[in-house]
């Protein structure tokens, strides 16, 4: 028998904290006016002294459960996309599971930045067509302050902090048409945190590893990639660009998401953008968005979704979805 993953929960949260471009422009050598020019941005939520990525991952996970009207007991897959985990080991998804009173399904962390909800839903997508899994746990989440260094007037105006996420249960129909995914390591010194446990301990624990990032470079290999796995996913599916309902794309950057809008020729009142009030929340702004569009009515059953994100290895990916 033919198993198909569909989504019927979604969930977010954003710490409470607001930090505007204003209160920037007291730090760094910026303004408002130019990062909402270059950026779309206009505020981001910062994570308080004490709040951490399983927090946000928690409370955005609540969210979905209660939407899909589900136990927990339910939950047989737990997979959390993150970049900032709170501690080298457990997982983060270890650490979730059991606060959320799960116990025993497979639990893990996916680690592809910016891109890493849809490679963890993919993960998900394929656990759930096997077999293997009925009903999904999927979480992007991030503090992604915590690796920003806030004198850098490059990085620091992008990054937010936040949770997504979303149920998926094994459904008759298909609700995910299909993932794409992709990387290219050889383009890793253009946006990277160059520290790590195993290179120069003493810098992570003295709070020195920061984003790196070559921000023209970034931007111009965004698009390129983006428009091509655009291509990719409506071939797959045997679809014209006229099928896609609405586009839920990476929030990092206004000039990036209206690139891949153009590419599809659909209107920007058809995108689903969150970037000018969370920044670049890394792997939490696509299940952020998607929590948003679908609280305030925008996305309706028989929707076809595209999700799609790129982030630092590089790397990049779609999800093609029916709501």
């Amino acid at each position: 028998m033919t198993h198909f993953a569909r989504i019927v929960g979604t969930g977010s949260y954003l710490p409470e904290r607001v930090v505007t471009n204003a209160e920037l422009e007291k730090t760094v050598d910026t303004s408002d006016a130019w990062i909402r020019e270059r950026t779309g941005i206009r505020q981001r939520h910062i994570a308080s002294e004490g709040e951490f990525t399983l927090d946000l991952a928690e409370r955005a996970s609540l969210q979905a459960i209660d939407a899909a009207g589900i136990a927990h007991s339910d939950i047989d897959l737990i997979i959390v996309a993150t970049t900032t985990a709170d501690q080298v080991f457990p997982s983060t998804a270890c650490l979730l599971q059991s606060r959320l009173g799960v116990h025993g399904c497979p639990a893990f962390d996916i680690q592809a930045v910016c891109t890493g909800f849809v490679y963890a839903l993919s993960v998900a997508d394929h656990f759930v067509r096997s077999g293997t899994a009925r009903t999904a746990l999927v979480v992007g989440a991030e503090t992604f302050s915590r690796i920003i260094d806030w004198t850098d007037r490059n990085t620091c105006v992008l990054f937010g902090d936040g949770a997504g996420a979303v149920i998926l249960r094994r459904d008759n129909a298909p609700g995910i048409l299909s993932t794409h995914l992709h990387a290219d390591g050889d383009y890793a010194s253009l946006l990277q945190v160059p520290k790590g446990v195993s290179n120069n301990l003493s810098s992570v624990q003295a709070g020195t590893a920061y984003v790196e990032m070559a921000g023209s470079d970034v931007f111009r290999m965004a698009v390129k990639t983006l428009g091509r796995i655009v291509d990719e996913t409506l071939e797959a599916n045997q679809l014209a660009k006229t099928d896609i309902d609405w586009l839920v794309p990476h929030q990092a950057n206004h000039r990036i998401i209206a690139a891949t809008a153009k590419k599809l020729g659909m209107p920007m009142e058809k995108v689903v953008q969150t970037v000018a009030e969370h920044g670049n929340t890394s792997a939490a702004s696509i299940p952020l968005a998607l929590d948003v569009a679908v609280r305030d009515g925008r996305i309706k059953s028989g929707d076809n979704i595209l999700m799609e994100g790129f982030g630092g290895g590089f790397t990049w990916g779609s999800a093609l979805v029916n709501w």
